[in-house]
């Protein structure tokens, strides 16, 4: 029996795995991100219920905080007080539309588990091509909801300066830096990986949920006391009231009911995305996702009609310039001037920051698994499906990061001008999901109660569509009828390039051998210098067992040339003579063309070209070395019968060798 204590044999002589540094930038990443997870993790990367509810919720409940003010924006100017009146019945119809979307989407996680959401939905009931308008809706839905939502936070920021400071307003400025450092941080958090971004990201769903039943609870009880205060609607700032008229509508035109409607169709943005992220769910995650999807939507449907009933009763008003927002003159009011008041009022407005802020973190979450999803098909780059340091959808993240970035900037953080470009990415994306899903249960004759309700939901969504183009074109929404289609014929025109990529290298011509049919095999080594690198390169040639090998040196300087043939002569080392080439133009890509062409003219003939490339571990290596070979092998691929082999040497290793003594067989110059 052989002693498994005794040392392998083998051991003395296998040489050990060369150390391998890492880069700087990747040094950098580790120390800014921790440390990278294995893809193995990636299955412990998932979210409870109550943590989903806190992270991908974010983005719906947040959006009380303006819809209902958006509502009043519209309604205001042209109805005067009786705009809080009105208020009611809209948000009914909101409401009206939260159910029949809370019902479609319930089909939507319980049928669809793999996340994508309505981009999944169309794909497998209308075809991938049907599915890009699908895609473009979401995407666009993601840029602008981090832009809308982290806005809105620093308005809640500025409008507690305004309320607690007596009209102080230094920090209006500096609303633009605020929401951008904003972003910034959402993205460096969920570069970190879903379960970081969950922690920190849960808790302010939670507090301004407390937040808004505190004002809720305490309105109630003020109001049954009969002592609910009403705010100065002819305030300095506020928007100006409208007269008006008698009869329908206090004289208020179906026109703008439907504006002040579509406005309020902010309030449901974000309903989405949890049937973009069923995946971070734990199993199973269909019903742990309907079951999260049906508390969400009951929460926003308290909490939208909560503060729309307020609003109502104490007429807060909108200002013009967003600040004081209208939840912040309702805590306010409810709370009163006094200690307690304020402390209420601070806890409110912060907590409403925070989960505006945080409401921008789910498209961090649903645009990189959509990104994904869509470059999987080949309808985005391919860059998009990899998983980066920490398992996360890195490209994704910086990309949403970087565009709505650019938008704010555009914008202003003006969250009432990025409102214009909202609803209609959101209210596409619900149509084709409840299209897709009245499609899937029409096929398959199922529920007659669910056809109709997913067809309901669609009809009413795609009407949305249309009046909030129709309503809000002059105020931006032009920009997203715009985009649409240049973002549906981009997507599948990067389809068709890789289709037609794909079809270029699958067309293998039929052959009975995999033998080449060349009668010569030749190697031409490209020498720049007598060195390691073209030592290495020999031997290399010589185990290639062609029927000839060559060393070319295309002379550029003459003087140069002479003096690499010389030394060439005087060495022992190779038997390959070395053959000097003119250039007497100096453009050496095309003279190694022309003579890699010549070679091969003959059509029996196939040449491969070895060549040595010295590179370069430290900056200085890299800035004093112009690297050709990359460019030199673009060019000769398109020559037929030649193949280019770059041989890599490490100029930088074999400098610590010979400075550690191991160096005695370097050539001497």
């Amino acid at each position: 029996m052989a002693d498994p204590d005794a040392a392998d044999p083998r051991a003395a002589t296998t040489p050990p795995a060369p150390e391998v540094r890492d880069r700087l930038a990747y040094r950098v990443k580790r120390l800014v991100l921790g440390p990278p997870l294995v893809t193995e993790q990636l299955a412990t990367e998932k979210l409870s219920n109550p943590m989903a509810l806190g992270v991908l919720a974010s983005d719906c409940i947040s959006s009380t905080a303006y819809g209902s003010e958006e509502m009043l924006r519209i309604l205001v100017p042209v109805a005067g007080a009786a705009a809080f009146s009105l208020l009611m019945p809209v948000t009914g119809a909101i409401l009206f539309v939260l159910v029949l979307l809370t019902l479609s989407y319930r089909d939507v996680v319980s049928v669809y588990t793999r996340a994508g959401g309505s981009y999944v939905v169309a794909r497998e009931n209308f075809g991938p091509r049907v599915a890009q308008i699908a895609a473009v809706a979401l995407l666009v839905d993601y840029i602008v909801t981090v832009a809308v939502q982290t806005a809105a936070g620093t308005d809640a920021l500025i409008s507690l300066a305004h309320l607690t400071g007596e009209g102080y307003t230094g920090i209006d400025h500096l609303k633009l830096p605020i929401t951008a450092g904003v972003v910034v941080i959402l993205m460096y958090g969920n570069l970190r990986g879903v379960r970081e971004a969950g922690r920190a990201f849960a808790t302010p769903a939670y507090l301004f949920m407390l937040a808004v039943a505190l004002i809720l609870v305490v309105g109630l009880v003020r109001a049954l006391d009969g002592g609910l205060p009403h705010a100065d609607i002819h305030a300095a700032g506020a928007v100006p009231l409208g007269e008006p008229g008698h009869g329908w509508l206090y004289g208020v035109s179906v026109f703008m009911v439907l504006r002040a409607f579509a406005n309020g169709g902010s309030s449901l943005t974000g309903l989405e995305a949890i049937s973009n992220s069923v995946s971070a769910f734990r199993r199973p995650q269909g019903v742990n996702a309907r079951r999260t999807l049906t508390v969400m939507s009951c929460v926003l449907g308290v909490m939208v009609l909560g503060v729309s009933t307020l609003a109502h009763f104490t007429h807060a008003i909108p200002y013009e310039d967003g600040n004081p927002t209208v939840i912040a003159q309702e805590a306010h009011l409810v709370f009163g001037d006094g200690w307690a008041g304020t402390v209420g009022l601070v806890y409110v407005q912060l907590a409403t920051a925070l989960i505006l802020y945080t409401g921008a973190n789910t498209p961090f979450t649903g645009f990189p698994f959509l990104a994904s999803f869509v470059a999987e098909d080949r309808f985005l780059p391919r860059q998009l499906t990899r998983r980066g340091h920490r398992l996360a959808f890195s490209n994704g993240i910086i990309c949403l990061a970087v565009i709505s970035l650019a938008l704010l900037l555009v914008t202003g953080a003006s969250v009432d001008r990025l409102v214009a470009l909202y609803a209609i990415g959101v209210f596409t994306g619900f149509t084709m999901a409840a299209s897709g899903m009245t499609a899937h249960y029409w096929r398959r004759r199922e529920s007659h109660a669910k056809i109709a309700a997913n067809l309901a939901a669609a009809v009413v969504s795609a009407l949305v569509v249309a009046i909030f183009a129709v309503t809000k074109f002059t105020e931006g929404a032009w920009l997203v009828v715009v985009v649409f289609p240049l973002g549906v014929w981009a997507l599948i025109r990067i389809n068709r390039q890789y289709r037609q990529e794909a079809a270029a290298l699958d067309n293998v011509p039929s052959f009975t051998t995999d033998r080449p049919h060349w009668r010569r095999h030749v190697v031409h080594i490209l020498v720049d210098s007598l060195d390691l690198a073209t030592i290495k390169a020999l031997r290399y040639a010589h185990e290639l067992r062609p029927d000839e090998v060559r060393a070319l040196h295309f002379v550029i300087d003459e003087s140069r040339g002479r003096h690499l043939a010389e030394r060439w002569d005087r060495s022992s080392g190779t038997t390959v003579p070395l053959e000097l080439v003119d250039c007497p133009d100096r453009r050496l890509r095309h003279a190694v063309a022309a003579h890699a062409a010549r070679t091969t003219a003959d059509g029996t003939t196939a040449l491969t070209l070895l060549i040595p490339r010295r590179t370069y571990s430290t900056s200085w290596g890299r800035l004093l070395h112009r690297g050709t070979a990359e460019e030199m092998a673009r060019v000769l691929e398109q020559l037929p019968n030649v193949a280019v082999t770059i041989l890599p040497f490490d100029v930088t290793r074999a400098i610590q060798r010979q400075r550690s003594g191991a160096g005695e067989g370097t050539p001497r110059p």
